[in-house]
């Protein structure tokens, strides 16, 4: 089955076309990275408009690229939620009026249950069940992945993200947008060990993130600094901050993987591309006897072909939209579409 699937949920507009939810037939990823970082962060009006202006371009490239028309793939598929809503809805009208024009089924995709299908892209024998790390620019999460469409959360953020964190510490270091990428370029020439940071935990929940106060804590030593008239180190409180998160969210990951039973484990979402990340996850799972699926960096990032995968399983499970889907700005990743929505017949 091939599938046409499109990704505008922030700030890149992605098209690709993949076949049975495993095999990448193309990918085009058109961002709006370099606009958005003389504003320090994505304007949403902004990423709506490129949106608007680039979905056609990136839908066109990604049939060619496949080499197929539209009239030869069989769905259609778009992430319908969680997202800026102006940019979720680019994506969703589009893909209503080609499944409309061309009678195609359309299938509407959790922005987050994409991120975990993109291991299913890069590793072919996975296969839930397994637990999967969740962790990008607005979202950390622990996931329990009990089927392909079945999911249960063991622990989330209650503040800030992790990615979202790394962009704000990130500012305050003087570092550019995307401060995730230049915090992990820093780190490699700091010390990890030269300003100690909190590691803020959830009373009673001991699988939930909280990065709020960890972030704060940066910001004031680097204001207290300015202030002072004091040198900051910025590659070391970048590697001192980057080792602080990762020991954060390999520790509850790795402890609700013991505790729930789980040696299958995947990391995915924008934040799975940092080295420090990967490669503590990595000897982590390597001591403990755990096997560990990691999307390649070209995955970890928002894209269409991992939303073209999960809508494959999606449609096997029956959750197709009508022509009412409707954008959501919040949605939560066990909650499907279709509930409240007529089927395509």
């Amino acid at each position: 089955m091939k599938i046409l699937a499109f990704e505008s949920s922030c700030d890149e507009t992605a098209a690709a076309v993949v076949e049975d939810g495993r095999r990448v037939l193309s990918s085009v990823i058109h961002t709006q990275v370099a606009e958005h970082q003389k504003y320090g962060g994505v304007v949403p009006e902004i990423a709506s408009r490129r949106h608007t202006e680039n979905i056609i371009a990136v839908c066109d490239g990604a049939l060619k690229q496949a080499g197929y028309t539209l009239a030869e793939v069989d769905a259609i598929a778009v992430t319908a939620a969680p997202g800026l809503i102006g940019a979720v809805l680019v994506g969703v009208n589009f893909a209503k009026g080609l499944a409309m024009a061309m009678n195609k089924p359309l299938i509407p995709v959790h922005h987050i249950r994409g991120h975990i299908a993109a291991n299913y892209i890069a590793h072919p024998d996975l296969k839930p069940p397994f637990l999967c790390l969740v962790v990008s620019g607005g979202h950390s999460h622990i996931v329990e992945v009990r089927d392909y469409t079945d999911f249960r959360v063991i622990g989330r953020t209650r503040d800030d993200a992790a990615g979202e964190a790394f962009d704000k510490a990130a500012r305050s270091m003087g570092f550019s947008y995307p401060g995730g990428v230049q915090i992990d370029k820093a780190a490699k020439k700091g010390d990890a060990n030269k300003y100690p940071l909190p590691h803020p935990t959830v009373d009673g929940s001991p699988y939930d993130f909280s990065f709020s106060g960890l972030k704060t804590a940066v910001i004031n030593l680097a204001h207290r600094a300015e202030q002072k008239g004091e040198p900051l180190d910025a590659d070391s409180l970048a590697a001192s901050f980057q080792k602080t998160v990762c020991e954060i969210l390999t520790d509850r990951f790795l402890s609700a993987a013991k505790a729930f039973g789980y040696t299958t484990l995947a990391v995915a979402g924008g934040v799975s591309a940092n080295s420090g990340l990967r490669e503590k996850m990595e000897a982590l799972c390597r001591d403990n006897g755990f096997k560990l699926h990691i999307p390649p960096l070209s995955l970890c990032g928002d894209n269409a072909a991992m939303i073209g995968s999960q809508a494959f399983f999606e449609f096997l499970s029956g959750n197709l939209a009508g022509f009412d889907l409707n954008g959501r700005a919040g949605m939560d990743i066990c909650e499907n579409f279709n509930e409240n929505s007529q089927k395509l017949k």
